[in-house]
Order: C-alpha cells, then sequence, then structure tokens
C-alpha cells in the first residue's frame, strides 16, 4: 500500500459513554491529521448500557464545530473499516502500562491481519485523566454515584438517565 494523500486515523471505541479522557486524546490527536474519524465498533456479543444512537448523538454533537472530526459506525475488523475509509492510523489512548500491553499486542495483530503499513498510534493520557475509563464510569451510574465530573458536558445534558 503506497502511502496517503490524505492523513486520515480512525479512533475506535464504543464510547459507553465517551468520557473527558477520550475527548481529550481526540483534541490532542486531531491536529496530527487531516481527518480523524470517531469509529463507534459494534460488537453483538457485548451488552451496551448506552444505545448506539445516543452515543453517536453525543459525539457528533461534541465535535460538530471541527469538520476534519468526523463519526461513524462499523462492525466487524477495525482494520477491514480503516482500509473501507482509507485510514493509515489508528489512535488509542493509554491510561497504565496494562493499557500499554494489551495495545501493543492489538496493534501487532493488527498490522499482521491487515498486510498493510497501518500504523497505530499511542497517545499517553493526562495524569489527571488516567484513573477514567467507560466502565469506571458505568459503575458509578450504576451504584447511583455522581458520575458528572468524568464525562463531558453533552453526556450530562443529554443523558438518559
Amino acid at each position: 500500500m503506497s502511502k496517503p494523500l490524505h492523513k486520515i486515523a480512525i479512533f475506535p471505541g464504543s464510547f459507553d459513554p465517551i468520557t473527558i479522557g477520550h475527548v481529550d486524546i481526540i483534541r490532542r490527536s486531531v491536529d496530527l491529521f487531516d481527518q480523524l474519524i470517531i469509529a463507534v465498533g459494534i460488537n453483538s456479543r457485548k451488552k451496551y448500557y448506552f444505545p448506539l444512537d445516543v452515543r453517536l448523538e453525543w459525539l457528533q454533537l461534541l465535535f460538530q464545530d471541527d469538520e476534519r472530526i468526523k463519526v461513524a459506525q462499523y462492525e466487524g475488523l477495525t482494520v477491514d473499516f480503516c482500509e473501507t475509509v482509507g485510514a493509515h492510523y489508528i489512535i488509542r489512548g493509554i491510561r497504565s502500562s496494562a493499557d500499554f500491553e494489551y495495545e501493543k499486542v492489538i496493534a501487532q495483530v493488527n498490522r499482521d491481519v491487515s498486510g498493510t503499513d497501518l500504523e497505530t498510534i499511542l497517545m499517553l493520557s493526562r495524569p489527571e485523566y488516567s484513573h477514567i475509563s467507560s466502565t469506571v464510569v458505568k459503575e458509578i451510574i450504576l451504584g447511583g454515584g455522581n458520575y458528572t465530573s468524568f464525562v463531558p458536558a453533552v453526556v450530562r445534558v443529554n443523558s438518559p438517565l
């Protein structure tokens, strides 16, 4: 595969819900590319807390003012979605050494499976966000706790909770 004329990256995830840590990674990485696609993956074996249409709406509202950022949904392998949209880069956020080890393996497998020059770029979480994950936020919500400091305003205002 030849070098891309336009640098397109995807930031894949379930964003169930999107957190302020996700937003930070997106804002910091968008300037590196001509286009950043927030790719909401659909896994039929996974149970989501927030409906897909709600998660997509949050992302659209959050990034509507930046024409470089697009929101899309996909099903199947991330590498296949990359090929479909012409992306040569995958952005992943890293909060800990455990995240690094996991993402390193996935990056190597993605490169092997794609058979292309697909690159994974690991963005380190800012220290103040390193404890925040969608899983933790869902646990706080399920426990009836105050989750609002961990999610962007669009989630607080437009949440079906």
